[in-house]
């Protein structure tokens, strides 16, 4: 009889560790939620941090990515066990393709980061190890505000970099709460600190106070003026401060924006040539501010993006050049110069919208106002059209980004 007990023993424990060797046993099994219409919206607006994988089953790096996520997933839970604080979530782009469709997903996998339901701007692109995947997930968990602990502190701030500072009379507050909760959303954008208590009474003659200290030592700092529990406004203010309106793309960033799925307009400059990059700026805050949100404002460095340039038939020498692209075809604004005529930057980027330039691309320039009867032959135009304002070009996947080799594309 002990002999049998000892055999019956020996086997339980046998295949308790097969099944914990395949991962088949309940203490190793991964919390993957696994997201569709009916719950994403729920399971992600009270997630603090979700990381969401956006597959398909039959690309092999899908299949491939699918274990080690698990894993990551495993490592991370036993660090963060409450199951709202971190979230790891699938999509399956075959079975929810408007999922897919709503967070522009071109490429399989693609690991996306949402903070209480709103996706970040950067996607995961580090490496596909369950080291790398738990430790960035880490990374998303450490406090974005440093603590001040004396008023002098604010003037040791590197003036190199955009800096928020709150000055709140206590930690425990929706005050304070609401501007940690933009500031986690905002991290990569902005540097954000806080003073507390006593250190903070001098700046908060008329209750609790955030301000905006642009870069550079000249520039006066700007305070938020709005209700400091309104999440929508404080970020909204923030935002604006932090991420400019004019943006810089590199090839480090340049797949990030093509995925904000938003056309380019772009100034290619001579990395020098800052007076030209300054006019640019000024033009698209006078004439484009309201454009903000449908098309992207950009600044290139000549030297480093000659394969665009190329597309629209031109070299450094060229630059500056201001052109627009759509992801189809490039348009390029006819003179730099113009840019200060009032409306003419506008103009052309209202021309996008209409839907003009795209049809000038592939039909010539609109026809002009004539009289009637005066050079037409049965309704069309029978001079030659003048030459266009914008080169036509053949279409290009990408012109901003390396794209990455270990993803399979659409």
């Amino acid at each position: 009889m002990k002999l049998l007990a000892a055999s019956s023993s020996l086997d339980i424990r046998l295949v308790t560790v097969i099944l914990l060797v395949m991962g088949l046993s309940t203490p190793g099994q991964a919390e993957i939620t696994s997201l569709d219409s009916g719950n994403i919206d729920d399971i992600l607006n009270n997630a603090g941090v979700a990381l969401v994988n956006f597959y398909a089953d039959w690309c092999r790096f899908s299949q491939m990515l699918h274990p080690i996520f698990e894993e990551a997933s495993n490592i991370v839970r036993e660090q963060f066990p409450d199951t709202k604080q971190v979230v790891f979530a699938r999509v399956d782009c075959d079975q929810h393709a408007d999922i897919a469709q709503r967070y522009r997903i071109t490429k399989y996998p693609t690991l996306k980061l949402f903070r209480n339901g709103m996706m970040m701007k950067r996607e995961y692109r580090g490496q596909r190890s369950v080291t790398a995947i738990a430790d960035f997930i880490r990374q998303q968990q450490v406090d974005p505000v440093k603590e001040l602990h004396s008023v002098e502190e604010v003037n040791t701030l590197d003036r190199s970099k955009r800096n928020i500072i709150g000055f709140f009379e206590t930690k425990d507050s929706d005050n304070y709460h609401t501007y940690e909760k933009v500031a986690n959303i905002l991290r990569d954008d902005c540097t954000f600190s806080a003073a507390f208590g006593a250190v903070s009474a001098s700046e908060r003659f008329s209750g609790d106070n955030v301000i905006y200290k642009p870069m550079g030592e000249s520039i006066s700092d700007m305070v938020y003026l709005g209700s400091l529990t309104n999440f929508d406004l404080a970020y909204a203010w923030a935002q604006d401060k932090c991420v400019p309106l004019v943006r810089e793309i590199t090839f480090e960033n340049g797949e990030e924006l093509t995925e904000e799925g938003l056309p380019f307009l772009i100034l290619f400059h001579l990395k020098e040539d800052t007076e030209s990059l300054e006019k640019f700026q000024q033009e698209v805050t006078r004439q484009l501010i309201s454009e903000k949100g449908s098309i992207n404002f950009l600044h290139a460095d000549c030297d480093k993006f000659r394969h665009p340039l190329l597309h629209i038939q031109k070299t450094p020498t060229d630059c500056p050049v201001i052109a627009i692209d759509s992801f189809r075809h490039m348009y390029v604004y006819p003179n730099f110069q113009d840019i200060s005529i009032p409306g003419k930057l506008r103009q052309f980027v209202l021309d996008l919208h209409s839907g003009k330039l795209h049809r000038e691309f592939h039909h010539g320039p609109d026809p002009t106002d004539s009289t009637p009867g005066q050079d037409e032959v049965e309704g069309e135009v029978a001079s030659s059209p003048p030459e266009s304002s914008f080169q036509k070009l053949a279409p290009s996947e990408t012109r901003y980004t390396i794209l990455r080799r270990d993803r399979d594309e659409l």
